[in-house]
């Protein structure tokens, strides 16, 4: 299969796939595609661990990066990473601490002394920074910016090491604005995708965006794409191959847990909504009992990015710890109504080709008709 994405990268197929798994990063790369591992949950000492380990087993195929580097955020303003934390931590309000903990406890989740909102992670520009240092140390073939324009002086310093730069938009003024620092490829993901995601379907998003950006700038297709012939329709659309996420989470090199596996098996494509319940940013998650209670009367309302996640993110861990199924949710897309079986990451690879190359073969009869 040849496009310009496969031409670019010198990979075999113009399948990206972001996944949060060093393993199944290593098994799409080595399929033909390209692995992107998603650095938001890494320290850099964590993520310099994963990179070791993905150049070691990548086979010597292109992989990717992705960090998160929001444009606006609570607290930008503060440049230290330890004083964001510091007071970010301080502006969490009570009433919101007590709603978690009041969830928590009628599910039967166990209390905790963890403190982990102590955590930031790479939900800002002081913290992804180092995640970037880490990841241009190693042979990466891409840097993807996964919220917002990345910094140019990021671009730059990418483009310094023959890196290649991708920026995820959610609609064409997006776009603009990540052709305008230098990217080199826009992902266009429309709403259908799981984790942060726009309010544009992809059938609409796609022209739009290859309309908006010109001919030299690459787009790749997201959003609701699990099936060859989804990604044949994104590339009929004007894109040069496709970016997929959720597919992932249910291969068998996945790290997810078994309790959320399990539900997403089970799940339809009208089992997900677009919540603010777990970064403070309309992110696409699996709709459960917790989404469900951040959206009753009862709920404080959402903080703003990061404090959100501040605020929850040990209490996701103890939910996936307690066992409790009503309370466990994942960012997932609507695709997740066709992963309904666990498989090798290489055969769902090679299924999407098969079927992008049957959809083709149909098309062709038709037109040939």
């Amino acid at each position: 299969m040849r496009t310009r994405a496969t031409e670019l990268f010198g990979i075999e197929y113009p399948i990206f796939a972001f996944s949060h798994c060093r393993d199944v990063v290593a098994a799409v790369s080595r399929a033909g595609g390209m692995g992107v591992l998603g650095a938001l949950y890494f320290t850099p000492e964590e993520l310099e661990m994963e990179l070791a380990w993905i150049d070691e087993h990548v086979g010597g195929k292109p992989y990717g990066v992705d960090v998160v580097m929001p444009a606006a955020y609570e607290g930008a303003d503060l440049g230290d990473a330890e004083e964001l934390l510091t007071r970010l931590q301080s502006m969490i309000p009570e009433r919101h601490r007590r709603f978690v903990e009041e969830l928590l406890a009628e599910h039967g989740v166990e209390p905790s002394a963890e403190g982990a909102d102590r955590v930031l992670l790479g939900w800002t520009d002081a913290t992804a920074r180092p995640q970037v240092e880490v990841a241009l140390r190693h042979p990466i073939a891409l840097l993807a910016s996964a919220l917002g324009p990345p910094p140019a002086d990021v671009v730059e310093e990418a483009h310094r090491r023959g890196v290649k730069v991708a920026g995820l938009a959610s609609n064409a003024r997006h776009a603009r604005k990540q052709v305008a620092v230098g990217v080199d490829i826009i992902v266009a993901q429309g709403t259908e995708a799981g984790g942060h995601t726009g309010d544009v379907s992809t059938m609409v998003l796609i022209p739009e965006v290859v309309d908006a950006v010109g001919g030299d700038t690459l787009v790749l297709a997201a959003g609701g794409i699990g099936r060859g012939s989804q990604m044949a329709a994104g590339m009929a659309l004007g894109a040069d191959g496709v970016w997929t996420g959720s597919i992932w989470l249910t291969v068998d090199e996945a790290d997810t847990p078994e309790i959320a596996r399990e539900k997403l098996l089970k799940a339809t494509s009208r089992d997900t909504v677009r919540s603010r319940s777990w970064t403070g940013k309309p992110a696409r998650l699996l709709r459960t009992a917790w989404t469900e209670a951040w959206e009753s009367e009862r709920s404080p309302g959402y903080l703003p990015m990061p404090m959100q996640f501040m605020l929850i993110s040990d209490a996701l861990r103890r939910i996936h710890r307690s066992g409790d199924g009503e309370l466990v949710t994942f960012p997932v897309g609507q695709i997740v109504g066709s992963m309904n079986q666990i498989k090798p990451a290489a055969q769902v690879v090679y299924e999407l080709v098969e079927e992008y190359v049957d959809a083709i073969e149909r098309l062709n009869k038709i037109t040939e008709g």
